[in-house]
């Protein structure tokens, strides 16, 4: 399947469902594109980065992984995205799936008829073997993880301890 422009989406959704919020004069906020055909291991992403002190964010959408898809998994992808660039970028919030993410998620799923937002995609993608076992220096579980990753902490005490915000106590650290 080709695949599909995404800004038109974008709008779409928009106006939907985030009160046309993430745009300011018909232009977004974040710039929206398909991968370069490298992005293999998740459908999604969106990233932002401060240059001269201005944000500049992005959502990146996996050509290998959702150009073999139907619309309904494009759509939800965008959405899961945008959700992302809205708690960031409208809500001013650092959070990955805390309670506002869940919260938009919730509503957009209650009207959506065609898709449903999650947190986790079942889409086929190739991994790699799990090989570093990170420790929560707050709880003491154990994670399984493909590559070490820096700054990463327990979920599950962030939302217990820090209303779901990062916090440096929950650090998972590699052995």
């Amino acid at each position: 399947m080709p695949v599909i422009p995404l800004l038109p989406l974008f709008h779409k959704f928009n106006s939907l469902y985030f009160e046309n919020s993430l745009a300011v004069n018909n232009q977004p906020l974040v710039k929206v594109r398909w991968s370069d055909n490298r992005l293999k291991t998740t459908a999604g992403l969106y990233k932002r980065k401060r240059i001269n002190g201005l944000v500049d964010s992005e959502i990146i959408l996996s050509k290998p992984i959702l150009s073999k898809l139907s619309n309904s998994e494009i759509n939800s992808t965008l959405c899961h995205e945008m959700i992302h660039a809205w708690v960031d970028r409208v809500l001013k919030k650092n959070e990955i799936h805390g309670p506002n993410f869940l919260g938009k998620m919730s509503e957009i799923n209650e009207k959506e008829k065609y898709f449903e937002i999650s947190v986790r995609h079942s889409f086929p993608i190739e991994r790699r073997e799990l090989k570093y076992i990170g420790t929560c220096q707050n709880c003491g579980e154990k994670f399984s993880y493909r590559k070490r990753i820096k700054n990463i902490a327990c979920k599950k005490c962030c939302v217990n301890f820090f209303k779901g915000s990062w916090n440096k106590n929950c650090l998972i650290l590699f052995d």
